[in-house]
């Protein structure tokens, strides 16, 4: 059985997504690890070897998570999958409370915005900020807080007891949320075989001249790799100087290597965090 370390309790989105991915896998019993924070979740892989870990690395709403692009640079850990999943957010109580018993409604702050819209229909209840949406339901559950609600996922709500009085309340319906899965560097030949890669997330620095980025994007181009995801980050104690994380898919593994190669040398503090199959779940 796998171990899973998540940020959040069990019921997060995480853990959401973890299921998802090793159900696809064929690997439907998983042990979750929660973690209080990302970097415990770096600290729990690289501790045990047989722990894997899961990330939200973007959204579609929020954007990208800048601290875990970082946290999974410098952890040496490697990228051996993907998964992305749709975000959709439940309102949920205590049994037998309906929308006029409730008087606070507590989520994640970023859950909290997603649902402006639905909770700006009830002008009377008080919006409170908490650490997850997930914990926010336990809470609710464990301490039988009547007139509370919970914003969080239907798994979280049937987790801990709670009933469902509205889903799919987030104001913008196209919310999904991409996480990346990280193992142990000298692990990963037992995640993928060769044959299977088709994506791969990169990250470097360009010396300052003229046209460098440009150049780098016109190799690419001509290997007929697929730039999907750029993102720069500035480096600290390097005024005005940025790593370039990028995520590349293609068809052909050689063309991939070959336009590495060709790059390479135009390129500074060059890493690959990872080459692994691309989610090609539908959404």
């Amino acid at each position: 059985m796998k171990t899973v370390a998540i940020q959040g309790i069990k019921g997060a989105y995480h853990e959401i997504a973890a299921r998802r991915f090793f159900k696809e896998r064929g690997e439907e019993n998983i042990e979750i690890l929660p973690c209080n924070q990302f970097k415990d979740v770096i600290s729990a892989v690289k501790r045990d070897p047989n722990i894997i870990g899961i990330m939200a690395i973007e959204n579609t709403i929020a954007g990208s998570l800048l601290q875990n692009h970082e946290l999974i640079r410098e952890s040496d850990l490697i990228v051996v999958g993907e998964q992305k999943i749709h975000i959709t957010h439940s309102f949920a109580v205590l049994p037998g409370e309906s929308v006029e018993t409730i008087t606070e409604v507590n989520s994640h702050p970023i859950a909290l915005m997603q649902c402006a819209d639905y909770l700006n229909t009830l002008p009377s209840i008080k919006i409170v900020e908490e650490e997850d949406t997930a914990l926010s339901a336990k809470i609710i559950a464990e301490n039988k807080r009547t007139g509370h609600a919970a914003i969080c996922s239907k798994y979280a709500a049937e987790l801990y007891g709670l009933q469902v009085l509205e889903e799919g309340i987030e104001t913008n319906k196209r919310n999904f949320t991409r996480f990346l899965i990280i193992s142990n560097r000298w692990l990963s030949d037992d995640w993928i075989k060769n044959d299977e890669i088709n994506k791969a997330s990169l990250v470097f620095t360009l010396p300052h001249a003229e046209g460098s980025l440009s150049k780098i994007l016109t190799i690419f181009y001509f290997y007929n790799l697929n730039l999907t995801k750029i993102q720069s980050l500035p480096i600290l104690g390097r005024e005005w100087e940025y790593l370039f994380y990028i995520d590349l898919t293609f068809t052909d593994i050689l063309n991939y290597k070959q336009g590495l190669d060709a790059t390479r040398p135009l390129m500074k503090d060059f890493k690959i965090l990872g080459e692994y199959k691309k989610d090609n779940a539908s959404l």
